[in-house]
């Protein structure tokens, strides 16, 4: 029934814009284009012979309003389903009213903000037609657009305003509400781009059921990596987008009575982080600051509350409260109205009673008076039968008397009724003045609370600006990481690249050691052989030398003979096997060498 409630005033809309023709009625080609328009957006399968057979051209069935409401009750609203396209479906029927009904005065609003207002008008106005919207909605309208846009409530201004809705029985119809709002009596000092925007948000925050939007940074299920998104809070689901456009989703936290939300302690890094568990899986999501994690975790949990209590949004939960508070106040002024119009009928009845009782009264007093002429006449022929009837006349005076005090008394008790009914009229009045005195009260308490609100939006505002300043912060550090680790690829790279040539040159190395062994191995027997042949030679040389005198430098001589190298030869090679055989304690076969002056001088003896 509410969804029906909420299509039928977009089409009493579209309805009442369409022309007419000679005989006052809607012509029989333009229901059928609106039929089938409405069809479509709202995925109903039309039938067009139902609409001929509805709407016969003959005078028992005249093409009006009434007669279109059973026909669209029917063939219609009742097989529509709940996936509809609302936005394209109150766009076509805005497109089909607008161009006739809005006003040709130049706005300060554009014409989207135009349709978003008149979309609005249709979440607020009252559930009756014609349409309008009471001034208590058209309040609560101004201040959500006054708040939105960043400025004060001027609660003066709208009372002198409301003085001037008295003369329009207190209500405004869609197309005076556009022109109010376009006119800028409310937005004085705001540019249009603000005051679309304020539009906006509360197009956003009534119609689409946004309760909360901004960017977050979440945590990935595969991957693990964190991510910003744009997150997206409506009554049932948190949907998450890669940007602030919503073009490009990136999934939905279904919310119902099963959920729940909870903040995290500080973890990768991370700061403001906070849970919400579903039965299927958890998000971890990192807010920028303390006070909006707060605030999205109370969002979630009032959500999640309005679930488990099986409420729809908490704006049309607060839309019905007004309309509720307000049909019971009528109630309340109509039963004052009503009360106090008994007790004047009491009071007029009392009057009148009064009035009759003083009328018998003073009837009495002339019957009396006439009753004493006629006896003051008759005194002197009736003296004899006066004096037998005297006490019979004075019984009955008596009487009358005790009636008259009896009246009297009765009079004093309506009187004091009077004063008291006086007196419940002043406290009644008093209670009024009390009334009155509160709702001032209540009104400095709420200018209070709307400079509370501008302070911190304010506030916001700097720690917006600040977290944009520590974004930029996070991106230059992001890109410095990035470089870090691109020289850390190349150096690794060249790590890598060295260790190949190390490996290489050591395997060229034991390659070389081997050769090195092969050689010497090869030289050790080449060094025995000559060895070998040194001894036959030598001893072949010591047959046949002849005796000579010694050298003059001094020589050096070995195990086999004289020595061909000098001291400087010897120290020489020395080196050289030290070189080759390292640590080696063995001597090189020179070593044992002498001088050959000493083995001279023994020949020469």
């Amino acid at each position: 029934m509410a969804l029906r409630d909420e299509l039928l005033k977009p089409i009493w809309h579209a309805f009442t814009a369409l022309d007419l023709d000679r005989c006052g009625k809607v012509s029989k080609s333009q229901l059928k284009v609106l039929s089938h328009n409405l069809c479509t957006l709202l995925n109903v399968p039309h039938d067009p012979v139902a609409l001929e057979e509805h709407f016969r051209d003959d005078d028992e069935g005249p093409v009006s309003n009434h007669g279109y409401m059973p026909y669209l009750n029917k063939f219609i609203l009742d097989k529509v389903q709940g996936d509809i396209n609302k936005i394209e479906f109150n766009r076509m029927c805005w497109t089909l009213c607008a161009k006739k009904n809005l006003t040709q005065n130049p706005l300060c609003i554009s014409e989207d903000s135009a349709f978003k207002i008149w979309t609005i008008f249709n979440f607020l106005s009252e559930d009756k037609y014609p349409l309008v919207m009471v001034p208590e909605e058209i309040e609560y309208l101004l201040k959500k657009l006054t708040e939105a846009m960043g400025g004060g409530w001027q609660q003066a201004l709208f009372e002198d305003y409301k003085i001037s809705l008295h003369q329009k029985e207190s209500c405004l119809s869609v197309w005076e509400l556009i022109e109010l709002v376009g006119s800028g009596h409310f937005s004085k000092g705001m540019d249009q781009a603000t005051v679309s925007m304020a539009i906006t948000e509360v197009f956003n925050e009534l119609v689409l059921d946004v309760l909360k939007q901004g960017y977050m940074l979440k945590k990935g299920h595969k991957r693990k990596n964190w991510t910003e998104r744009w997150f997206v809070l409506k009554p049932n689901v948190v949907t998450y987008y890669g940007s602030e456009d919503l073009k490009d989703k990136k999934g939905d936290i279904i919310l119902d009575e099963n959920c729940c939300v909870e903040s995290l302690s500080d973890k990768d890094g991370k700061k403001c982080l906070f849970l919400v568990k579903c039965l299927d899986k958890s998000y971890e999501i990192s807010a920028s600051d303390k006070k909006k994690r707060q605030e999205w975790i109370q969002a979630i949990q009032t959500v999640i509350n309005l679930r488990k209590m099986g409420l729809s949004s908490p704006h049309r939960e607060a839309r019905q409260k007004r309309k509720a508070l307000r049909q019971k106040m009528l109630a309340e002024q109509m039963e004052m109205e009503k009360k106090m119009k008994e007790l004047q009928l009491a009071n007029e009845t009392k009057q009148r009673e009064l009035e009759n009782v003083r009328k018998q009264l003073k009837d009495a007093a002339e019957r009396a008076t006439e009753e004493e002429k006629r006896r003051q006449e008759t005194h002197v022929e009736l003296q004899d039968r006066f004096r037998v009837e005297l006490e019979q006349e004075q019984m009955i005076r008596r009487q009358m008397e005790e009636q008259v005090a009896q009246k009297s008394s009765e009079l004093e008790q309506y009187l004091v009724r009077v004063r008291e009914l006086e007196q419940m009229y002043h406290q009644l009045q008093e209670a009024l003045d009390d009334e009155k005195q509160a709702r001032q009260d209540e009104e400095t308490v709420r200018r209070l609370q709307a400079q509370l609100l501008e302070e911190e939006a304010a506030k916001r505002a700097a720690l917006e600006k600040l977290h944009k300043e520590q974004e930029l912060a996070i991106k230059m550090t992001e890109a410095e990481k990035k470089e870090l680790e691109s020289m850390q690829e190349v150096k690794e790279k060249a790590l890598q690249e060295a260790m190949q040539q190390l490996e290489h040159l050591e395997k060229e190395r034991l390659e070389a050691l081997e050769q090195y062994k092969t050689v010497t191995k090869n030289l050790e027997v080449a060094r025995c052989k000559t060895m070998s042949w040194k001894d036959k030679v030598a001893h072949h040389e010591g047959l046949i030398r002849l005796i000579q005198p010694g050298a003059k430098n001094p020589g050096l001589i070995t195990n086999w003979g004289p020595a061909s190298f000098t001291q400087g030869e010897l120290h020489e090679r020395e080196k050289n096997w030290q070189v080759m055989k390292g640590s080696s304690t063995e001597q090189p076969p020179w070593v044992t060498a002498k001088r050959s002056g000493e083995s001279g001088s023994g020949s020469s003896e």
